[in-house]
């Protein structure tokens, strides 16, 4: 049975979800705005779903062309489609948290920032800790892993709940989630060297642009500058926790012009911390003005 681009008949909402309306599914591909459903058999399954019920959306039937849209602009051919499907759910659509993507967020992040460090290490003998800190901080941010989501098109896939897919722009923590959700999906489908492909595939030209721009610089200088140029202020750093013992601590500080606090970072010594952060209110500065 064919639904309307918002409603339509969801299986696992019966009226006891505790008032989400989770009865729209949206996907956003390319225009195309449409879902199908699927009568369950006599054991309550549709007929897509697997044997060990690991279907995240029992009943919700999500074409196949589109998965396969979605695996060439990943560049990555799933054995178990499942787990992509899982990757691209929103929490906003999900029954509960744990159907949504956000544990494969949480997974993807770690791995990609394993890649990346690695690649890092290997690439930039002559940088420091420090350096390669700071380009690691760059490069798995939030605002890259958003635009590296909109540079794939993910957008196009996400399965999302009516609240959010009535918008025109999908928000940029939703798209940087679905990023990591499919690094997670990739590692979990096909191990640690196809994940690893993926990331750097996505993130090789950004590694080099940051490598160049980092090495010997001076982010707070520069930011100085700007917020004084730009603002008429000049930034403050605040300290906003730190961890591990005395002899290792790590600093987590936020740099902030007036009222403006920008993402926070981490660093070895409170010194590296504020680079860090200086660095991450250069790059929201930038965003803000493209």
């Amino acid at each position: 049975m064919r639904g309307s681009v918002w409603y339509g008949a969801n299986p696992f909402f019966n009226g006891k979800t505790g008032g989400r309306d989770a009865s729209a599914l949206h996907f956003r591909c390319g225009g195309l705005m449409s879902f199908e459903t699927e009568t369950p058999d006599q054991s309550g399954r549709a007929a897509n779903d697997s044997a060990d019920g690991a279907s995240l959306l029992p009943g919700v039937h999500i074409p196949d062309d589109l998965l396969a849209e979605c695996e060439e602009a990943v560049g990555y051919t799933f054995s178990n489609r499942n787990i992509l499907k899982h990757s691209l759910t929103h929490s906003s659509i999900a029954p509960t948290r744990g159907q949504s993507n956000e544990r494969l967020e949480f997974l993807g992040d770690a791995i990609m920032g394993a890649a990346v460090c690695e690649h890092l290490f290997e690439s930039y003998p002559d940088y420091s800790e420090g350096e390669l800190t700071r380009i690691k901080s760059a490069v798995v941010s939030r605002q890259t892993c958003a635009k590296m989501s909109t540079r794939l098109k993910l957008d196009r896939f996400l399965l999302l709940g009516k609240g959010l897919a009535i918008h025109d722009r999908i928000p940029s923590s939703v798209l940087a989630a679905v990023f990591e959700a499919i690094i997670a999906a990739i590692y979990l489908d096909g191990g640690w060297l196809a994940a690893k492909k993926f990331v750097l595939d996505a993130l090789r030209d950004e590694v080099t642009r940051v490598g160049k721009s980092t090495h010997g610089q001076n982010y707070k200088s520069q930011l100085q500058q700007i917020a004084q140029k730009n603002f008429g202020e000049t930034p403050a750093y605040k300290m906003l926790d730190e961890k591990g013992p005395d002899h290792a601590k790590c600093f987590q500080i936020a740099a902030a012009i007036g009222s403006q606090m920008f993402p926070a970072a981490w660093g070895p010594s409170k010194k590296e911390a504020e680079q860090n952060a200086a660095q991450n209110a250069l790059e929201s500065i930038d965003e803000v003005v493209d």
